[in-house]
């Protein structure tokens, strides 16, 4: 009966051993997700089309 107690005394005294510190918690930096204009993945496409418009026009014009 001895033994059972000494080791819940034990069991008590380790488990509080580890529950934690007196330092401040570290907390991770927030995620911050930049949104980016709709005009600018469109900008790329006109450049082509351009260039395809002015082929055809001087494949039209012979």
């Amino acid at each position: 009966m001895k033994k059972l107690a000494l080791a819940a005394a034990f069991a008590a005294a380790a488990s509080t051993a580890f529950a934690g510190s007196m330092e401040e918690p570290m907390m991770e930096a927030p995620v911050v997700v930049e949104e980016t204009a709709a005009s600018s993945s469109a900008a790329g496409v006109w450049v082509p089309l351009l260039l395809i418009a002015i082929v055809a026009a001087v494949v039209a014009a012979d």
